[in-house]
């Protein structure tokens, strides 16, 4: 087999032109095979999970320990592939990951509750300082973007390795920043640098994950990503009560330095092409900061294919369509959370301490949705394989929306209400987290479906997902309390909560059409991961 596997470089839509049909085909052929073989993923079936459902009972292929399972992709013989690692290996990494993936809405959100403090500091109104956190926001998402073309090309440790760095350093500069120009700076130049594993973290999970275990672990990786903006402001909310504005900023700074100190010494290099032999893998310093990686970079993609790969699974129909959906679903999440003490605090009269309390909700819906999700997930899938003779299709992760969306759409709907009708923040409390809950269980079951459809694309479905989450949030930043304030909260939560009910009908269509588009289509015909 070819030591240089540049999908795209014999891409059969790039060889129409050669004027020979039988090439284009077999071209075609050898890369759907080479997919599936990395993969074991079939556009037009699914997966086969069940050995049984094999030709001659799976013979040969390895299984998980329950004697059936088909391990999905099959790991090679090397004891360097990340499928081979060690439990305690894998999940230090797991955990590296989701740490440094809690950083960045954790800092951003910190900013919703400082904002108060830097207006009376800067003489500017709180909706002013508030921009700082909207440019914060959209960087999160833009950053990511970037984040996948460059580990397509280098791997994914060196890039982790400088993103965080800049972003321990972007997160200094804030804490220090005496002008609300510099902080302001500072803000977007680390949601850019700062969301590296936020955007990748799939990356990682496909990587190192057999199929049926990678929905308990993104489970697990989105719990720290959805809970970081809730605690974020939590803390602030009871430092700024006796303490200057920079304080939760440096913080911020302190939990970046312990990701940054925790990557350096722990985080591994995931990348792995089970169709070549592996290149050397140099020494600790030369995997972190990209030397390593720079010297076998020509196994890889090239810099070209590395930008052209994000482009072409964002026009994979259900990735447009899941990212659509998210943008309308996950954006009042944001919207809530910068804005919520603009609400609360005139409504219940609450002090910072009382503020600070009220984040509690959130993270305990975001730790029960994780507590949910790590059965309901696996209980879908074991129920559709039993009945479906060992084969799976992604669109089964989506079935999960039935039980939260409905919470999504009632609690926006009460949120309204309880600020229109002044009731108990007791009532307000409990209808937030309903929302949130159902977010969370939303998260992980877009982000399964999305991987599962294009396993081969793990970086470019989270990074374009990431961009949507944050899309949304960075459009509505700017207008929550000003929409809020001229049509009343009772109707515009109300409208915000039928938004949500109508983008539901996109996952009706991918539960029903979803594996006609993807067949539609056609695979992406990545060689490497």
């Amino acid at each position: 087999m070819d030591s240089k596997p540049h999908a795209e470089a014999s891409d059969p839509e790039l060889e129409a032109g050669n004027g020979s049909g039988e090439k284009t085909a077999a071209a075609h052929a050898e890369f759907q095979t080479k997919t599936e073989r990395l993969h074991e993923f079939h556009e037009g079936e699914g997966y086969i999970i069940d050995a049984a459902a094999l030709d001659g009972g799976g013979a040969g292929a390895k299984l998980a320990s329950d004697g059936h399972t088909r391990l999905i992709p099959q790991p090679s013989d090397n004891p360097q592939d990340p499928l081979n690692w060690s439990w305690a290996r894998k999940h230090t990494v797991l955990f590296i990951i989701s740490l440094t993936s809690f950083l960045p809405d954790f800092g951003s959100a910190t900013g919703a509750v400082t904002l108060l403090p830097q207006s009376v500091e800067w003489h500017m109104t709180p909706d002013e300082v508030n921009r700082s956190q909207a440019g914060n926001v959209f960087m999160l998402g833009a950053g990511g973007v970037f984040v996948v073309i460059l580990s397509a090309y280098f791997g994914r440790l060196p890039v982790v390795f400088w993103f965080l760095l800049c972003a321990t350093a972007t997160a200094a500069w804030c804490a220090g920043a005496t002008s609300f120009e510099s902080f302001m700076g500072a803000r977007i130049l680390n949601g850019f640098f700062s969301t590296v594993t936020q955007a990748g973290g799939l990356m990682f999970i496909q990587d190192m994950f057999f199929f049926h275990e990678r929905a308990r672990k993104i489970n697990i990786w989105a719990s720290f990503v959805v809970m970081s903006p809730y605690l974020g402001p939590l803390l602030a909310a009871f430092e700024t009560e006796t303490q200057p504005w920079p304080v939760p900023f440096w913080v911020y700074f302190a939990l970046n330095v312990l990701g940054f100190g925790l990557v350096v010494g722990f985080l591994q290099e995931t990348y792995y092409d089970r169709s070549i032999p592996p290149p050397p893998r140099g020494s600790r310093l030369a995997r972190l900061t990209g030397h390593a990686q720079w010297q076998s970079r020509h196994l890889r993609n090239t810099f070209p294919e590395a930008c052209r790969r994000t482009v072409r699974v964002l026009l994979k129909p259900v990735i447009l369509v899941s990212c659509g959906f998210y943008v309308l679903t996950f954006a009042w999440a944001v919207g809530i959370n910068t804005t919520l003490a603009l609400f609360v605090t005139p409504l219940y009269d609450f002090g910072p301490r009382q503020v600070g309390f009220f984040y509690f909700t959130p993270v305990v819906a975001v730790a029960l949705g994780e507590a949910v999700g790590h059965w309901l997930f696996d209980a879908l899938a074991r129920q559709y394989i039993g009945t479906h003779k060992g084969h799976f299709e992604p669109e089964v992760r989506l079935r999960a929306m039935f039980f939260s969306m409905p919470l999504v759409v009632v609690g926006l709907v009460l949120i309204g209400q309880c600020f229109a009708n002044g009731w108990h923040y007791m009532a307000t409390s409990v209808c937030w987290g309903l929302y949130v809950f159902g977010m969370m269980i939303t998260t992980v079951s877009l982000s399964s479906y999305c991987l599962d459809s294009y396993p081969e694309a793990s970086g470019e479905v989270s990074a374009w997902l990431n961009f949507a989450r944050t899309l949304g949030g960075f459009i509505i930043s700017y207008e929550q309390v000003t929409w809020a304030t001229a049509q009343g909260t009772k109707l515009s939560f109300g409208i915000q909560a039928a938004i949500c009910a109508t983008a539901f009908a996109l996952i009706l269509v991918l539960l029903r059409w979803g594996k006609a588009l993807r067949v539609w289509s056609g695979p992406l015909n990545f060689a490497t991961s």
